[in-house]
């Protein structure tokens, strides 16, 4: 038999979101048309996280539609929003995404026979491995399993510096805001970076405790906001469980050996596009100066890159009316830290925007640097 060398038309075309952090369900593919749902976090409603590959593209312009997409959890994240697109799994691009009459549409015309498309650049589990293994090996680094997920996944932690001011970083708590654990990755290469005489000087005012993700089993299924079994940990610190949330319960409980005096909860946003931090004003035990470390912090991150600003973010809690099942106001009660949440978007940070890449990996990762060098700035203040 002659071989024959099948026009790009021929070639069919396949969707597979089965492997690490994978998420997308194939309604149907109608010639150059693929319809498309994200499949909801296990016994949970939410979604709206989404990751996939595409095979027998090349020489073709496909349009995507993911049809559910205005039942997601947060439909008003949607205009405005850039898919991110990937040939190599390395760079991830914005494309021309559309988004009327509750559908997310966008086309993509690859020159590869493979693509990749999701809703910000991965972070996978495999990707969380290599991070663990590459930084316990480095000097002046202690790591340990704080405990184990639902699905029996580590969480890790490490501990860097010797300081007496106790400093805790923890992300992921949703795991579809992918951009959390690349921020991790930056904090973590700046803390071991053992020339910088910043870090130097802040590691020794200060131990830093990190959890790179608090929610591995979600991470792994491709959820948007949940564990293994449907749970928002960023609403468990009130009473984590062992058969719910033994993710929060086990890094609470290090807390409670530790104490804590400053508290970074590191998130992403799918509504605004700027990256800001939420403090904890509606806690019982709110002084005016303690609330003026968070402000302070924010003000001087600010000042120090234009990666962050003060003027967008959430709305303030009233007097009294904090939800002490979420970590910041949990954590800023329990301990009397200064405790904040980061939120980076999935869009871009408008005040000073990037047309190819948006927010992105480096971005996160160059922010987390300046965080911590801000923090460097004010550590003998808190």
């Amino acid at each position: 038999m002659n071989a024959e060398t099948l026009s790009p038309a021929a070639t069919p075309v396949t969707i597979n979101a089965a492997f690490d952090g994978g998420n997308i369900r194939v309604v149907a593919i109608d010639g150059d048309r693929i319809d498309l749902e994200i499949v909801t976090d296990h016994q949970s409603d939410f979604f709206q996280w989404f990751y996939f590959r595409v095979a027998g593209a090349a020489g073709r312009t496909l349009t995507y539609r993911i049809l559910n997409a205005c039942k997601s959890a947060y439909p008003f994240g949607w205009p405005g929003y850039k898919t991110r697109a990937s040939t190599d799994r390395q760079a991830w691009r914005m494309i021309e995404t559309r988004y009327a009459d509750g559908v997310l549409e966008f086309d993509f015309t690859a020159d590869t026979d493979l693509a990749w498309f999701a809703y910000f650049a991965p972070y996978t589990m495999e990707m969380h491995e290599a991070l663990v293994a590459r930084t316990a090996l480095l000097l002046g680094v202690a790591h340990r399993e704080l405990g184990q997920s639902l699905d029996g996944q580590a969480i890790d932690c490490f501990t860097i510096g010797s300081g007496p001011k106790q400093v805790w970083i923890y992300g992921r708590q949703h795991p579809g805001e992918s951009m959390t654990e690349w921020w991790m990755e930056g904090a973590l290469e700046r803390l071991t970076d053992s020339a910088d005489p910043v870090t130097a000087a802040l590691l020794a005012k200060a131990t830093f405790n990190v959890v790179p993700n608090m929610n591995p089993d979600g991470t792994r299924r491709g959820h948007l906001r949940t564990n293994a079994v449907g749970v928002n940990l960023n609403r468990e610190w009130h009473t984590p469980t062992l058969e719910k949330s033994p993710e929060v319960l086990c890094v609470r409980n290090a807390m409670d050996q530790t104490g804590v005096d400053v508290a970074m909860d590191i998130h992403g946003d799918e509504a605004i596009p700027a990256n800001f931090i939420a403090g904890f004003e509606g806690i019982a035990s709110w002084t005016d100066a303690h609330g003026e470390k968070f402000y302070d912090y924010g003000r001087r991150l600010a000042a120090h890159t234009p990666d962050f600003q003060t003027e967008k973010g959430y709305p303030k809690s009233a007097p009294g009316s904090a939800n002490l099942s979420m970590s910041t106001n949990q954590v800023a009660e329990r301990f009397g830290a200064v405790s904040m949440t980061l939120e980076m978007p999935f869009k871009d940070h408008d005040a000073n925007p990037d047309p190819e890449f948006g927010w992105s990996p480096e971005r996160s990762k160059t922010l987390a640097h300046a965080m911590l060098e801000t923090l460097a700035d004010m550590i003998d203040d808190i």
